[in-house]
């Protein structure tokens, strides 16, 4: 039962072949018994999920409820999650549990899915590793000596494992699509406003978005029908009408126009990794669409724009946790100053020091044009590329990262190297682009993923191709071997 997508679930608690409360049961068992190994949950619940799911079963047996009830799901613990603890990995809401559901978590709700727990994630999503958790690193499944990527790797490993049938991420700069792909699972990061950003912790408020982490593309589209819509308590939320994300699943791929950016496909790239691309789009190519050369000029513009503008905003963001309303405060501070400085030194880790500094330096009164002013402009241009490149294509595809996962402690003592693990992504969150990430190979034993970047709004198209795509490969449908039995 573990191993069965949610459209599988879906289709098997329809017709009894198993209970709500069963497939919980199972998913908590192994939870129990396997999470040691991988560390992709915080927190657990069961009390509350099999009472979820016995709910769920009596909305199932009166034939009125929504596609997702009975479903166990995960989430990352960046979404506010009444009576359960959201801790955004960090010592700073270790103690925190919120009075209320985010937008998102509602909705899940609303369509009686079961909340399995919480997942591990770098501290305030900052991270492209998930080593920077107060909780400890998460662990690959396919090699428990790597990282799962970050920062939402407790989410892609507690898929990858089979622990959970799918999971909700959190993407300000790659943050779905880079764990996807360095788990061998499916990640959508939408377009940006698609879905609420309200009850999710902040981190970068122009660049945050939640989205979908599956096995399929089928799997996300059934997860991506709850998630999205418009939130009248976000005024980042877009109006645009959603539609049925599994209606356009089957479409032909015949004449669809694929953009391969050469700025994607230089020295940067490993060299096994785009073989495995290639091979990805030649299985594209093979069911009709066609391939296109195209050019993003100032993509190599996106790292220090993006850790101008990301920082800058978690600057400001990470403000309100001072020890004086909610979260951690220091003991018996002397007055006032000192609450404030020994809160935050306490309560916040080296990555997240990190970033507070650069953007409020970026911010202060002697450099706001020099960086922060000049940084948007650039942005400006980084998007232009993109909408010049869909005049020209119907997607753009390339590697989601510049190679496989790396063992854990690599990169720890080396920020600049961390970063440019994100060097593929970035520009989608910069551009507000829907993007993900569709398992295509694998190189030593380590996952391969092919992304796939898409106008804005344009999400049906996305899983459109990822899903053909999945029809004719099974990239999608190897496990770890631990995580099979």
């Amino acid at each position: 039962m573990h191993n069965k997508s949610v459209a599988h679930l879906v289709q098997g608690l329809r017709e009894k072949q198993f209970s709500s409360v069963e497939v919980t049961r199972c998913f908590l068992d192994r939870i129990a018994a396997r999470d040691s190994q991988y560390n992709s949950f915080i927190s657990v619940d069961e009390t509350s999920a099999l009472a979820a799911a016995k709910a769920a079963d009596k909305q199932l047996a009166g034939g009125d409820a929504a596609t997702l009830t009975g479903i166990p799901i995960a989430h990352k613990d960046i979404f506010c999650t009444d009576g359960m603890r959201t801790s955004c990995g960090s010592r700073m809401l270790d103690n925190f549990v919120p009075p209320y559901d985010a937008t998102l978590i509602q909705r899940f709700k609303r369509d009686g899915a079961v909340i399995l727990g919480k997942t591990n994630m770098d501290e305030f999503a900052m991270g492209s590793s998930n080593e920077n958790s107060f909780y400890g690193p998460v662990k690959n499944p396919w090699n428990t000596d790597l990282v799962p990527g970050g920062s939402s790797g407790g989410s892609a490993a507690a898929v990858a494992a089979l622990l959970a049938p799918a999971a909700t991420g959190t993407d300000t700069g790659g943050s779905i699509r880079q764990p996807a792909a360095f788990c061998g699972i499916t990640g959508l990061k939408p377009t940006y406003g698609r879905v609420s950003r309200l009850g999710m912790v902040a981190f970068a408020s122009s660049l945050d978005q939640a989205g979908p982490m599956a096995h399929s593309a089928e799997d996300c589209a059934l997860l991506l029908n709850t998630m999205a819509g418009l939130d009248p308590l976000d005024s980042t939320s877009s109006e645009m009408p959603v539609e049925d994300y599994r209606a356009r699943l089957d479409n032909s791929l015949e004449g669809l126009r694929i953009g391969l950016p050469r700025e994607y496909f230089g020295d940067g790239l490993d060299k096994a990794t785009g073989e495995c691309i290639n091979v990805a789009l030649k299985e594209l190519e093979a069911q009709g669409a066609t391939l296109v050369d195209v050019s993003l000029p100032h993509s190599q513009l996106t790292i220090p724009t993006y850790y101008i503008i990301a920082p800058a905003e978690a600057s400001t963001n990470l403000s309100r946790f001072d020890g004086v309303r909610y979260g951690h405060r220091c003991d018996n501070p002397t007055d006032l100053h000192d609450l404030y400085t020994r809160t935050r030194e306490e309560g916040f880790g080296d990555e997240v020091k990190r970033r507070i500094l650069v953007g409020t330096y970026a911010l202060s009164a002697g450099y706001y044009d020099a960086y922060y002013k000049k940084a948007q402009q650039v942005r400006r241009l980084i998007k232009q590329d993109f909408m010049d490149c869909f005049e020209q294509v119907d997607i753009i595809a390339g590697p989601t990262t510049p190679g496989p996962a790396f063992a854990l402690g690599a990169k720890s003592d080396d920020p600049i190297a961390m970063y440019l693990e994100d060097v593929y992504t970035l520009a989608v969150n910069l551009a507000g682009l829907p993007g993900m990430s569709v398992p295509a190979g694998f190189v030593d034993n380590k996952p391969v993923g092919l992304q796939l970047i898409g106008r804005h709004f344009d999400e049906a198209r996305l899983l459109n191709v990822s899903h053909r795509y999945q029809q004719a490969t099974d990239w999608h449908l190897q496990h770890p071997a631990g995580g099979q039995s």
